[in-house]
């Protein structure tokens, strides 16, 4: 009953924003791409993974209630997850491991969507999107992991930043596999896979790092390639450019940039508002559109790392959540790890 359910709400969310949006008419329909509608937020308030939408007009003048003390209004919520009511994860303890989520990636493999998430209490886990069961999961400890990355093989990539480590988790071998390859990056923040090159990236404090993966998909290695020295200090989020593949979005403590690895090129990416570009968590680009989505510290809740505010760029624009402590937010695109 739960997979049909689920399956029912994303047909009927997709119907509704193919109405609003006309897809006939979209940029995206007329590149060849699908327009994504939706973007997933990590609410630390309600430690859940929300699925908001995104250019839904009832969505957006109603966002204002999609957290608050009672927990999100479940009529603007199109999907959630969270550890603390996934039966399969008991056994990683998520009253601590789930502490302060802070990652959602939505990564397609073989045909299936699943949800890769980390939280700083230390836990990492790919979640399939129609079951809700979780596919693998692994519990860190205190290395307090940033963002993680589905492989085409199955196997799954962390970066930690308490460890000063990226390992490369041979999840193909089981739901509970710890086997891994380990590569030392200092503040390893985020970590991303290029199909083109078939190179893993790595982001750290200084430096954004190409990796190898070798061995098998049972015992993998992970050896450097090259290292790029960051323009500047904090390296924190690392995302693809949708709208120039093989190009990524990074950023720092102070700006955003856009680095081209055919150059080794960073380049400054200046937002309308200057101040918009500081201490950014999360950052990307949506398919079809180009429209930026960013979120950083609005420095008006009880964390100095969160927000209720999400940001749009090209065209501006903000959407508020009182109430919420958000830390990342992605566009949910069918943007995959491979076949």
């Amino acid at each position: 009953m739960r997979a049909r359910r689920v399956r029912r709400v994303w047909r009927a969310a997709a119907g509704a924003a193919a109405l609003v949006l006309g897809i006939g008419a979209a940029p995206a329909a007329a590149a060849g791409l699908r327009p994504t509608w939706t973007v997933a937020v990590v609410d630390q308030a309600s430690r859940q993974v929300l699925l908001l939408g995104a250019e839904r007009p009832a969505a957006l003048s109603a966002l204002s209630a999609l957290a608050g003390p009672a927990g999100p209004d479940r009529r603007q919520v199109l999907w959630s997850w969270s550890a603390d009511a996934a039966p399969d994860l008991a056994d990683l303890d998520p009253g601590r491991t789930w502490a302060l989520p802070d990652e959602a990636k939505s990564r397609v493999r073989q045909g299936r969507r699943y949800l890769v998430t980390t939280a700083s209490g230390g836990l990492a886990a790919v979640v399939d999107t129609t079951t809700g069961a979780t596919a693998w999961a692994v519990d860190t400890g205190s290395a307090n992991p940033h963002s993680a990355e589905l492989l085409p093989d199955g196997n799954v990539a962390v970066a930690a930043s308490g460890g000063g480590w990226v390992r490369l988790y041979a999840a193909s071998l089981g739901p509970r596999s710890t086997v891994h390859a380990e590569y030392r990056l200092p503040g390893a923040h985020g970590v991303q896979w290029d199909a083109r090159t078939r190179l893993l990236w790595a982001l750290g404090d200084d430096t954004l790092t190409a990796l190898r993966v070798g061995g098998t998909a049972a015992a993998p290695t992970l050896t450097a390639e090259r290292s790029v020295p960051l323009p500047e200090h904090g390296g924190h989020d690392l995302a693809p450019v949708l709208a120039s593949p093989g190009r990524f979005w990074v950023s720092t403590a102070a700006h955003l940039w856009r680095f081209d690895p055919a150059a080794d090129r960073f380049t400054r990416v200046r937002l309308a508002d200057e101040r918009a570009e500081r201490d950014i968590k999360s950052v990307g680009d949506e398919p079809g559109t180009g429209r930026l989505l960013t979120a950083a510290p609005d420095h008006a809740g009880p964390c100095t790392w969160c927000t209720s505010v999400l940001t749009l760029h090209r065209p501006d624009g903000v959407r508020f959540l009182p109430g919420a402590q958000l830390y990342k937010a992605r566009w949910w695109t069918s943007w995959g790890s491979g076949a």
